[in-house]
């Protein structure tokens, strides 16, 4: 949602690379933390612990889509909102860092031009992407997938997952984000991991 709000007002290109680079770290980072955890535990235990965090993500989700309502999602509303809040917040203090900052950037784009204001867009999607991801069910599940299979696959499907859903925000996200409903998303992503969970509990040998 972030990167859908940000393309309506920026360089689409810019605001892209900014989500995908933020994004594409946060799946290095954590495929890598995934990585790390069959040395600290035996990878039987790393199996049932992914599988158990799919089937408590499906859970949760398909809790969350019984009380979501049938109307489109509010969460594009409220990003939308509170970047303004922030962008207002820059502008009426003047004195504090993130004023600066933006004074620092508004010098450097009217100096630079095109370049220089590409740049500062660039890192602000980079910036806000990776603070709002992080910690998110996609990295928690980023961890559990390496920790259980081959961490580079998981990276290279992560990364590639991330750009293709970062493009279609880029391009399409509010018109899909107006037509359809937080339901439906809700009630997608929890079958999915219940499939995951299904699949590491009775299908996949450890």
């Amino acid at each position: 949602f972030i990167a859908a709000v940000l393309a309506m007002r920026h360089s689409r290109q810019a605001v892209w690379l900014g989500a995908v680079g933020a994004l594409a770290l946060m799946t290095v980072l954590s495929a890598a933390m995934g990585f790390a955890l069959p040395n600290l535990l035996p990878k039987q235990y790393t199996h049932y612990a992914a599988a158990m965090l799919f089937l408590y993500f499906g859970v949760i989700l398909l809790r969350d889509a019984k009380d979501a309502g049938d109307g489109v999602s509010d969460e594009l509303a409220e990003v939308e909102e509170e970047l303004i809040h922030k962008k207002d917040e820059g502008e009426g203090d003047g004195g504090d860092a993130e004023s600066g900052n933006a004074n620092a950037g508004k010098n450097a784009s009217a100096s630079g031009g095109p370049e220089a204001i590409a740049t500062g867009i660039l890192t602000q999607a980079f910036t806000l992407t990776f603070l709002a991801e992080w910690g998110d069910r996609s990295q928690i599940a980023t961890i559990a997938l390496a920790a259980a299979k081959n961490p580079y696959g998981v990276t290279l499907g992560g990364i590639i997952g991330h750009a293709l859903c970062t493009g279609i925000a880029v391009v399409g996200g509010r018109m899909l984000a107006a037509r359809i409903s937080e339901k439906t998303v809700a009630t997608v992503g929890g079958i999915t991991f219940l499939v995951f969970a299904f699949y590491s509990f009775f299908v996949e040998e450890v």
